[in-house]
């Protein structure tokens, strides 16, 4: 039954067919030849300003060609021996900020060929009818690895390893594989269970055995870890979420952002997903965005985004944006969550207050206003939790690490969200993954050439 207009927090505000349609595929895949056409606009730039643009190093006209040739598994291969996780990127990377703002049919005539697209077809297409092996895993090496945490990251280094011919344990914490990828993602962005999908063929190249449900710090130690393997990558996410800066007390209606996005991904039945009617998400990035449109596809009869800077100021891009206003989701800016008004301990509202941009930050200035609200997702950033991983240098609150991953802890190795510097991108933690998959490589490559010299060695004769 229709419950759109019933106060509170409840489930089933849609009939069946709202649901499919609200959580339909937001950007369907192109036809073939619609994939044609579009391919044969690229000029094919030799030093492509697009590829350059690509944290991944795709090359992106050379898959592009391969589509125009109707090429579609040529265009798959080129996709994924650059991103393993080149279909999640397709649907979820922030291409109007990389590669398709450098491409110089931007620049010509203001509007770039459709990257992202074309990158979902060709991979599409493969994962459809994937046929022969794309990669064949060298032979054993004797080596073994450990990797912390399934997402973007491990994977990442965990199929590199593989295809060397080292032995991979991957353990996560959670049930599925994946990280992000399976429970970080908007579900209208990524539909079905293609991150499952992904994760399976991934793991498909052998020599990767997937322990899940495993967490460092409670199951092994990272001390452990170095002692049994030969290398140890650390790429367990942020497991935090930061506080709001006051100490009001948090009634039954408030939640974490994160949380309602993973718990709607992992869904089942839409109809049995509870939303509030009047529902505020309070952040500024792409979690509360996501947050924000999907409590209104699940039938939110008023969703406010409320971020306490103004709106250039906003991490989550201006496309964002204006498909959270498309979605009807209603954005307020300089403004900050001052109390929770409620009544026998359930959320009636949010007082905020509103702020001044001053020479000195941003300064309260002195006028409040209040949103009826009956549930609250608080999207105000994630943090790293280092206790687990004791003994490992930070910097600025998440691993420090330098270019080609390496910790301050001998033979031990971190990328993706948990550690500084980074974009906190599934592009750019397969970014990272790389880098860290060479450099262990090139380690234990290393290492068993010195074991080979030093069995081999010989004291010389003397007489």
């Amino acid at each position: 039954m229709n419950t759109l207009d019933t106060p509170g927090i409840c489930s089933g505000r849609l009939t069946p067919a709202e649901y499919a349609r609200a959580f339909s595929d937001c950007d369907p895949a192109l036809s073939s030849t619609h994939a044609v056409l579009e391919a044969e606009r690229c000029y094919y730039c030799f030093d492509a300003p697009c590829t350059r643009a690509c944290p991944a190093e795709i090359d992106v006209p050379s898959f592009i060609q391969r589509i125009a040739q109707s090429n579609d598994r040529g265009a798959a291969e080129v996709i994924l021996r650059a991103n393993i996780l080149g279909g999640t990127c397709s649907r979820v990377c922030p291409t109007e900020t990389l590669c398709e703002q450098a491409c110089v049919r931007n620049a010509q005539d203001g509007r770039p060929l459709d990257i992202a697209r074309l990158q979902r077809y060709a991979t599409d297409r493969f994962f459809a009818a994937p046929g022969q092996p794309l990669f064949t895993r060298a032979a054993s090496s004797g080596k073994r690895v450990a990797i912390v945490g399934a997402g973007p990251a491990g994977l990442t280094v965990a199929h590199a390893l593989a295809l060397a011919g080292h032995e991979i344990d991957l353990f996560d914490a959670r049930a599925k594989a994946g990280g992000l990828n399976e429970y970080g993602l908007a579900r209208y962005k990524v539909t079905g269970d293609f991150p499952a999908q992904e994760v399976a063929w991934l793991l498909s190249v052998g020599g990767i055995t997937l322990h899940c449900g495993k967490t460092l710090g409670q199951h092994f130690t990272l001390a452990q870890l170095r002692a049994e393997y030969n290398a140890v990558f650390l790429g367990p996410g942020l497991a935090g979420v930061n506080a709001l800066d006051s100490d009001m007390p948090e009634p039954h209606g408030v939640r974490e952002a994160v949380e309602f996005i993973a718990e709607l991904r992992q869904c089942a039945d839409l109809s049995q997903m509870p939303v509030g009617r009047n529902v505020v998400v309070i952040g500024g990035g792409m979690t509360a965005v996501d947050a924000a449109v999907q409590a209104k596809k699940l039938g939110a009869r008023e969703v406010t985004l409320v971020y306490r800077r103004g709106e250039s100021q906003m991490k989550a891009s201006l496309k964002e944006q204006q498909w959270a206003k498309a979605c009807g989701v209603t954005l307020r800016f300089l403004a900050a969550p001052l109390r929770f008004e409620q009544q026998d301990n359930r959320l009636t509202g949010v007082t905020f207050s509103l702020m001044q941009q001053t020479d000195s930050g941003l300064t309260p200035g002195g006028e409040t206003f209040t949103l009826a609200a009956d549930m609250v997702l608080k999207a105000i950033g994630q943090t790293y939790d280092p206790r687990p991983a004791q003994g490992v240098a930070l910097r600025g609150g998440r691993i420090a690490v330098d270019e080609e991953g390496r910790t301050s802890l001998p033979g031990v190795w971190a990328g993706g969200d948990c550690c500084a510097g980074g974009l906190d991108l599934t592009v750019d933690a397969v970014k990272q993954g790389k880098a860290a998959a060479r450099s262990i490589i090139l380690a234990l490559t290393i290492s068993q050439a010195d074991a080979a010299n030093a069995t081999f060695y010989q004291e010389p004769s003397h007489g």
